[in-house]
């Protein structure tokens, strides 16, 4: 499978404004790109691009007075097969995992360990461990949260969500990698490109999606508590301990966002 991912977007700015963007495809699949998701810049401006502490690719530029245009058009392959699911997978021990999973046990900006540890293991402490009760917080998340882009907001947090019980795919993974954690499993935050493929319509405004990502058995698992189903086509771009770590600009000055779009589309050949 063949997959056109982009987006488009249009900033006006009072003045010069430096920003650092996160919105390359993952390096984990550099090797299924076709046409490369090259930054383009409308007026031209200089960028370079570093690793970050998580090893996602950001770019930095800075932006010039007025509106600026900043897009990408590009193709990766597919293995056009959902989401893995693997059901025995085990829970591993805290002591016995490895070191650079622990951080993910951690609390962070958006998922407070802390404020949700009882309740977790209230709702999860009887489930079954490993694969199981992951699902089961899935499961539980899915059916708390009610999802609407009007309950968005950028400072709202898994505590908050839960509260609210409404949010975007962004609350519903901070929600279930909080209860993740507090139950002893490392979750990761991830961002990406989620298409609707094999979704039968309606479809719903494309945006970049939320998602992540479980440690059980030795390795990392897709999970998304939003959907709460294996979905085809996920594209990564970034990982981390939340969506503070992966936004998609960090902005260091006054200005407005004044175009949005994202595209992901299965190319059918022949």
């Amino acid at each position: 499978m063949k997959i056109r991912i982009g987006y488009e977007m249009i900033y006006d700015c009072p003045q010069p404004t430096p920003m650092i963007l996160t919105l390359s495809v993952h390096y984990s699949r550099v090797s299924d790109i076709i046409i490369p998701d090259h930054l383009i810049a409308d007026p031209p401006v200089p960028h370079t691009a570093y690793r970050d502490t998580f090893g996602n690719w950001c770019s930095r530029i800075v932006a010039p007075e007025g509106q600026l245009r900043l897009f990408t058009d590009a193709m990766v392959k597919d293995t056009g097969q959902p989401d893995v699911v693997v059901p025995q997978a085990r829970q591993t021990p805290v002591e016995e995992l490895p070191d650079e999973t622990l951080l993910f046990l951690l609390g962070s900006r958006y998922c407070e360990t802390d404020r949700l540890s009882e309740t977790a293991w209230q709702l999860f402490g009887r489930s079954p461990t490993g694969w199981g009760r992951v699902q089961a917080i899935c499961d539980y998340v899915h059916q708390h949260l009610t999802f609407g882009y009007e309950h968005a907001r950028p400072t709202k947090t898994a505590w908050e969500a839960s509260q609210e019980q409404t949010g975007v795919c962004r609350d519903f993974a901070h929600l279930a990698i909080t209860f993740c954690r507090c139950m002893n499993i490392p979750a990761r935050y991830c961002t990406g490109y989620l298409g609707d493929i094999g979704i039968p319509p309606p479809y719903g405004p494309m945006d970049f999606a939320g998602w992540f990502e479980a440690y059980l058995d030795g390795r990392w698992y897709t999970f998304d508590a939003r959907n709460n189903m294996p979905r085809i086509g996920r594209v990564l771009i970034a990982r981390g301990r939340d969506a503070a770590d992966v936004a998609i600009s960090n902005t260091f000055g006054p200005n407005i966002l004044k175009s949005f779009k994202v595209r992901t589309d299965e190319v059918i050949e022949g």
